[in-house]
Formats: C-alpha cells, sequence, structure tokens
C-alpha cells in the first residue's frame, strides 16, 4: 500500500541536479507531492525535500537509485517523530466586512497565523507550520472563501 514518505538528499549544488533528481522519481512512475530546494550551511551543498507517495519496495528502490546519481552525496527517509518539519502557506479569504475580517484574525491566531495583508474585500493569511497543522487550518479556512490558496513544499530536518 502506497503512502506519503519524506526523503531528504544532500547533493552539490550544481547546475541540472534538481532536473536529474526529479527525473529519476517521476520517470519510475511516482507523483511528487512536494519537493524543496535549499542551500545549506555550506555552500557547495544543497538540501531536498522530497515528499512522494510509495509503497515500501518501490521507495527502497528510488533511494537506491538516487544515491547512485553522482552528484548525491548522502539519501535518508525521514520517519515520522523523528524530524520537524513546516511549510507556509498564504490564502486570501473573503471578507465582506471589518467584523468577518476581525474573526478570520482571530481564527488565524489559534493557529499561530497572521494577518499578512487586509483590503475592503478579503484577507491574505500568512501561516508556518507541520502539514498536519496547515491541512486543519485551511479546512477552518474553506467556508469563508478560499479565494487563492498556495502553500510551499515540506522542509524538514532530523531530530
Amino acid at each position: 500500500m502506497a503512502e506519503k514518505h519524506t526523503i531528504s538528499c544532500l547533493v552539490e549544488n550544481h547546475f541540472g541536479v534538481l532536473a536529474r533528481v526529479a527525473g529519476l522519481i517521476s520517470a519510475r512512475g511516482f507523483n511528487i507531492d512536494s519537493l524543496t530546494v535549499s542551500t545549506t550551511e555550506d555552500p557547495t551543498v544543497s538540501r531536498m525535500t522530497i515528499v512522494v507517495d510509495a509503497d515500501a519496495q518501490k521507495l527502497e528502490q528510488v533511494k537506491s537509485q538516487l544515491g547512485r546519481l553522482i552528484d548525491v552525496i548522502d539519501v535518508q527517509e525521514l520517519r515520522e517523530q523523528q524530524f520537524i518539519d513546516r511549510e507556509l502557506l498564504l490564502a486570501r479569504v473573503s471578507s465582506a466586512n471589518g467584523a468577518m475580517a476581525a474573526k478570520l484574525e482571530a481564527l488565524a491566531k489559534r493557529f499561530g497565523a497572521r494577518l499578512a495583508d487586509k483590503t475592503d474585500r478579503s484577507v491574505v493569511i500568512e501561516a508556518a507550520g507541520d502539514t498536519k497543522t496547515l491541512d486543519q487550518l485551511v479546512e477552518q479556512l474553506r467556508p469563508h472563501g478560499i479565494t487563492k490558496l498556495v502553500r510551499t513544499g515540506r522542509v524538514a530536518l532530523e531530530k
């Protein structure tokens, strides 16, 4: 049975590495749910955090093949309770009046979020948190009329 897995890859910070890694994963028939790349404390090395839906056997195969790519330094699966993850979310939500904006601000604060922008017709809520918390925030915002929603990919560090 397929389930979501988080893979962390340390890679050489070179042109084309992202394309090779993403190509290898997609060529194996996996959908990439989330992919983030950033430099690390060493500017010559980048960390890729990849979230895929895969069964255990296929996941092991992909990790092995990733490890064989020339620019990949290290590959590891981050298992539940063994890593810290965060995402950033921006959601534009309709607010026809000041009372609704205040209600949305109170809702946002319950999730540790804030209003990043406010107009007479909408508010933009900015939230950072783990995937589960942001999923819950989105479900609470849906009845209020989300007009636009964007989320970054997951970033994660092992504990």
